[in-house]
């Protein structure tokens, strides 16, 4: 199983179109510093087989940035395009709607997301004159789970948080999760958590229970929203469990083991200046900053 990172940032992107913070004035001036919108894309069983974990309003470019992801010589559409989602937010879904060139589309969701893309979104009515649509049920831990492109595939519940637009929805299950991935063929195991509210005794065996996870790491500290101007609330009070401090992953995370790195980088997060101070708290055995376009072979 091959992972690859098409995006590390979250909502906005880094620079984010109407910011002058820091970290978007860098990015601005140093290319290098850009991020995209967090997205994962996983190789599955058979050559050419790929698979994205959410699909971003940076999808197009995403996937033309990756000469595996675009048509075959002598095709004009890829044939199949295989999403999967970790929530309903539209950060993580508009790229759908982009997507509509594509011959066929499958979907693998929650009940609860499948139930705000189509509801309140409406995009089975939206795209249904474009393309085939496909629709899967992305099972709970628990509940098995489900083969997409020889991976076997289920999802952790993280958070019961709806995206605003499907907020007089009903909590439950499923809003929120982690996709976790297993290759049958050489026993490797990922998770994909770009949106951790608590940390659990549940997330904790799960991360533990794997050889790589991909973690949020939307905010440095918990009062980074408020000492920044972008909120009233805490990052914790906003659903993103803090890097740092207290409660915050980066030594839980080290403590799992597990080969960890951050994604979901907000642009106010000051790690997304390469040389901020704070990446020296950070490294072996805490977790890395993820870099756009990394690799991991399991």
């Amino acid at each position: 199983m091959l992972l690859r990172t098409l995006g590390t940032a979250a909502g906005g992107g880094v620079p984010q179109w109407n910011c002058a913070c820091p970290g978007c004035t860098g990015a601005r001036a140093h290319p290098g510093w850009r991020r995209r919108h967090d997205c994962l894309a996983v190789l599955g069983a058979a050559p050419g087989s790929w698979v994205l974990v959410n699909a971003t309003p940076d999808i197009a470019d995403q996937l033309q940035d990756q000469d595996e992801l675009r048509p075959g010589a002598g095709e004009d559409r890829t044939p199949i395009v295989r999403i999967v989602l970790t929530d309903a937010e539209l950060d993580h879904t508009l790229g759908l709607f982009r997507l509509r060139e594509a011959r066929h589309l499958e979907i693998t969701a929650t009940a609860p997301v499948r139930r705000a893309l189509t509801e309140r979104l409406r995009l089975d009515e939206v795209l249904g004159p474009y393309t085939t649509l496909t629709w899967r049920e992305l099972p709970l831990a628990g509940e098995g789970t489900v083969d997409i492109a020889g991976i076997e595939v289920d999802a952790l519940p993280l958070s019961a948080k709806r995206p605003r637009y499907a907020a007089g929805e009903p909590p439950e299950a499923g809003w929120s999760v982690a996709v976790r991935l297993r290759d049958p063929a050489t026993g490797g195991t990922a998770l994909y958590a770009p949106a951790l509210a608590e940390w659990s005794e549940s997330f904790e065996n799960a991360v533990t229970g794997v050889d790589c996870a991909f973690v949020d790491g939307t905010f440095w500290d918990d009062e980074e929203p408020r000492s920044t101007g972008i909120s009233t609330r805490t990052a914790t009070g906003m659903g993103h469990l803090p890097v740092s401090g207290p409660d915050g992953t980066a030594d839980r995370l080290a403590k799992t083991g597990t080969r960890c790195f951050y994604t979901h980088l907000n642009n106010t997060n000051p790690l997304v200046d390469p040389a901020a101070p704070q990446h020296a708290l950070l490294g072996a055995p805490a977790p890395a900053v993820a870099q756009e376009g990394m690799e991991v072979s399991l």
